[in-house]
């Protein structure tokens, strides 16, 4: 990490403003933050790397010892003297150099903005957000229904009213790192300060730990949760259900519970949006004398009127029979597409029947098949 070049882990030119230093920071900060990338080690360098850079660039006395240096500015041989630059000490944190830059936009805490935050000063942590992936069926899609579910998630304490604490007795300053919620290691060239492992970063434990929780003040045990799904939703809507994520730690405000809809394929209908698409056979003799065909709609079925003559392929519409819009407004339409049915297995009475109804019709009774072979002949020059 310490030979990599600081404008080229930044992505910036080595003339860059402090505005576009501070603005790749911000970006590539954001990216690879630990809180956003949970267990990923390769994320957790990558975001240490970006810290030490941006705490060298962001600053006028160090980016000028570093363009005249390099990383040997900042060794503990360049602080003896010589050449003049050195006295800068180990790097900051760069959980707290986020902060830093951040604070002001979050209003001091990431808990929104990373769905889950670092634990604050008091021992509060508001809880991790969770998903949840549910299959619903086309029908509950455009009617809109009820689901109950049930989730794994950490709930508020009973035994120790969310506290943490079994007699009230409260926190105290950690031992570890003094309450300062970091511990310093050095490594090699560097000091660097990682989170506290025994407070976690709050800087304080509870001295007489709820034995039901272990001092976090909530456990984990199965809840079940009603939400509603508003008629119109599509495949891949994430409906929001405020508060029931995971229980803050030590009271600290609950996550929310992000339900990802997918609806299930249909055997009859295709969406599009607010329509539906459907294909329905259709009898021969219908299509050639006309009649009525009932078509199935999400509402049970309906019937439409064929005219006489009617094409495979043909698409009628039924207005209002599609699906409500999410936001509001008309239904959709359903399109129905017919497909002439051939008759198969017929017997040889019927079969005589057929030749003898296609040689007392002729070609000319066959509009698309006497189009087609004018066109042939143009094509054939014939």
């Amino acid at each position: 990490m310490a030979d990599r070049d600081f404008y080229e882990v930044l992505g910036v030119a080595r003339d860059a403003s402090a505005a576009e230093i501070k603005k790749a920071y911000r970006k590539l900060a954001v990216k690879f933050h630990p809180d956003k990338n949970p267990g990923d080690h390769e994320a957790e360098e990558k975001f240490k790397e970006l810290g030490h850079a941006y705490e060298v660039l962001s600053d006028a006395d160090k980016r000028a010892a570093y363009d005249r240096l390099g990383h040997q500015a900042f060794t503990s041989g360049a602080a003896g003297g010589g050449g003049g630059d050195g006295g800068f000490g180990g790097f900051h944190d760069p959980m707290d150099l986020f902060s830093q830059v951040f604070g002001s936009a979050f209003g001091g805490g990431f808990e929104e903005f990373f769905g889950g935050g670092r634990r604050q000063r008091s021992g509060k942590q508001r809880g991790s957000d969770l998903r949840y992936d549910l299959e619903i069926t086309l029908e509950e899609a455009a009617r809109g229904s009820e689901k109950e579910l049930e989730i794994e998630h950490f709930n508020a304490c009973s035994n120790c009213n969310s506290t943490g604490s079994r007699g009230g007795g409260g926190t105290r300053p950690c031992s570890s790192c003094g309450g300062r919620g970091v511990v310093a290691r050095q490594a090699g060239i560097f000091v660097q300060q990682t989170t506290c492992p025994e407070c976690r970063g709050a800087g304080e434990v509870v001295s007489d730990p709820c034995a039901a929780c272990g001092g976090d003040g909530r456990v984990q045990k199965p809840s079940r949760i009603r939400i509603r799904i508003p008629a119109g939703v599509e495949d891949g809507t994430r409906l929001r259900s405020s508060g029931n994520g995971d229980a803050g730690v030590r009271g600290g405000p609950a996550g929310d519970l992000y339900v990802f809809l997918h609806v299930r394929e249909h055997d009859v209908f295709e969406r599009e949006g607010s329509d539906l698409f459907c294909e329905v056979p259709l009898p021969f003799s219908t299509a050639a004398l006309g009649g009525e065909l009932e078509v199935p709609t999400l509402e049970g079925s309906a019937s439409i009127r064929i005219p006489a003559g009617t094409q495979g392929g043909t698409l009628f519409r039924l207005r209002d029979r599609g699906v409500p819009a999410l936001a509001g407004g008309r239904k959709g339409d359903l399109h129905v597409k017919v497909q002439v049915e051939v008759p198969t297995r017929l017997n040889g009475d019927q079969q005589d029947k057929l030749r003898e109804f296609s040689e007392s019709i002729g070609e000319h009774n066959s509009p698309m098949q006497e189009s087609f072979f004018q066109k042939a002949k143009r094509f054939f020059g014939s």
